[in-house]
């Protein structure tokens, strides 16, 4: 299996981890480095993505600005999405495959494939800590359906009407088919700070966390583990030193 190098990072500002991103995608596209998973939490920050609405992001610039939340428009898929403390969020720099000689395009089914392979990494994450989440036809992320939310008291009374959204997913594969952006998986964010937004534009799936499902936060350190294990076997990798 190809060797992947994982990097815990901790608290990292956006526009800091997205230069880091750029530089390492160049290097693993030649060759320099081998794939690499970066770990890491961002200080409050809405990104919008190709996507983006504006008419999503529901508080003024001025009072994201008084509450300390960075607004950045970068070049991942999706809509606006939120990034924060208490958040697990991976940047896979992955080459995906080789370009076709012809057109110099990836194949679209390696795109979505891969996405689909982060969405089934993160099901299984939470599989862990005995919480059962899924995929929703048509729509990227990973999500907890109403009947789960429903026997949880800390759950928010909109995820008990329709999937509430526990991670969210937006990526970009470059022309040299290496990816970057990934993944944001709800530990224990203040979730406060998604009222700020219509997420992913989808007005009817209610944000919730690992911690509101299990009535208190796991250990950030072990939902680590678990998501460099799923990571490493789902995506077919083995992690070097």
């Amino acid at each position: 299996m190809p060797p992947l190098h994982v990097r815990e990072l901790g608290v990292v500002p956006y526009l800091e981890a997205w230069e880091l991103q750029k530089r390492l995608a160049a290097d693993r596209a030649a060759d320099r480095v081998p794939d690499t998973l970066l770990l890491l939490e961002h200080p409050h920050t809405y990104t919008f993505g190709r996507s983006g609405q504006r008419a999503n992001l529901l508080w003024s610039e001025a009072e994201c600005a008084a509450r300390g939340i960075e607004l950045h428009w970068v070049d991942r898929g999706g809509d606006i999405t939120y990034h924060g403390p208490g958040q697990l969020v991976g940047y896979p720099i992955l080459k995906l495959g080789t370009p076709d000689a012809a057109n110099g395009r990836l194949p679209q089914t390696d795109y979505v494939g891969y996405m689909r392979r982060l969405e089934e990494m993160l099901i299984r994450v939470l599989l862990r800590f005995g919480l059962v989440a899924g995929q929703l036809n048509g729509i990227t992320g990973v999500f907890v359906q109403p009947d789960v939310a429903s026997r949880c008291a800390h759950c928010p009374p909109a995820a008990r009407l329709a999937p509430s959204k526990i991670a969210q997913i937006g990526v970009k594969v470059d022309a040299r088919g290496v990816s970057q952006h990934g993944f944001a998986l709800n530990v224990a964010p203040e979730m406060a700070y998604f009222e700020g937004i219509i997420g992913c534009g989808l007005r009817e799936h209610a944000p919730i966390s690992m911690a509101d499902l299990l009535g208190a936060p796991p250990d950030p350190a072990a939902v680590r583990a678990a998501a460099v294990r799923e990571f490493a076997q789902i995506l077919e990798r083995e992690v070097i030193a």
